[in-house]
């Protein structure tokens, strides 16, 4: 049987969110739902897998409440469940940058269809950001696009503050996994004064997902916070592994390189590895190992 792996967030004035979280996580604990659901005064985000019946019991129990009605979940499907457990957490936002006074609730940029999508950025006045932090723009990203070296998202603004000018770059279109990024990030532009602000409605997935291959213009691969790692056109599973030492995405290549230890480091880390992290490294490996083989029997 095959699980529906289900993607969705809402920005929504959200008072009453603390309330929601008991009944939450009983519902999905119930509907043997596992994976993440974050709860804020500004919204809901989630990325949750379970059975056809299960995500839809989910979304009709959301949906019930007006301001969730127009809920629309990304959806794809795994033959295993991509997380290993069930986490309902309140948060002080549901996707971190650190800037209070940014509300989408407010204001957004103008989004733009999978379809019109390709049209906006071959425009030589369009300056294109990929929003995402860099090890997940490494492994692929549009043609063309802006890489703002971000190790989180809470670094977005000081690349926008030095490097980005409304004068210079009038129309600005920026684009994120799943597109909520982008919510907080089109917000934060357009106070920043920019006045052509676009991004991609429903982010790399949903482009992925509807875009064909001959006419995508999408390099690599996206990176994705679940075990599938990485995803390409078609959302088909991608080549990736994750790092069990540093949880960076790791390529064939990577593998065969000297500073690739499996279930330890790779060449993104073996070169600050201490002796008591290879330790834990390699007594948590070998757990893993002997999990398998008796799971195997």
């Amino acid at each position: 049987m095959s699980l529906v792996v289900a993607t969705f967030y809402h920005f929504f004035p959200f008072a009453d969110y603390a309330q929601w979280r008991s009944p939450l996580q009983a519902l999905c604990e119930q509907q043997e739902i596992k994976g993440t659901i974050l709860l804020a005064a500004e919204g809901i985000n989630a990325t949750i897998a379970g059975s056809r019946s299960a995500i839809d019991t989910l979304l009709a129990y959301l949906r019930s409440d007006p301001r969730l009605s127009d809920l629309t979940p990304k959806e794809s499907t795994a033959p295993d469940y991509p997380f290993d457990r069930l986490k309902v957490r309140l948060k002080s936002e549901i996707v971190t940058l650190g800037q209070p006074d940014v509300n989408p609730n407010e204001q957004v940029g103008t989004y733009v269809s999978p379809q019109d999508w390709n049209q906006l950025i071959s425009d030589p006045e369009v300056t294109l950001i990929d929003t995402r932090n860099d090890y997940e723009v490494q492994i692929g990203s549009f043609r063309g696009a802006q890489n703002p070296h971000t190790e989180s998202f809470r670094d977005f603004p000081d690349y926008v503050k030095t490097h980005l000018d409304p004068q210079k770059h009038p129309k600005v279109a920026m684009f994120c996994t799943g597109g909520i990024r982008c919510e907080k990030a089109t917000a934060f532009m357009l106070k920043q004064g920019f006045q052509e602000v676009y991004h991609l409605q429903g982010g790399i997935l949903k482009y992925l997902e509807e875009v064909p291959e001959p006419e995508s213009l999408w390099e690599g691969e996206c990176f994705v916070f679940d075990q599938r790692i990485a995803v390409k056109t078609g959302l088909r599973p991608g080549s990736y592994d994750l790092c069990a030492g540093c949880g960076y995405p790791i390529s064939e290549a990577d593998k065969a390189s000297p500073e690739y230890e499996e279930g330890i480091c790779c060449p993104h880390c073996g070169d600050r590895l201490t002796p008591e992290k290879r330790a834990r490294q390699q007594a948590k490996h070998q757990q893993s190992q002997l999990k398998k083989t008796k799971d195997n029997k």
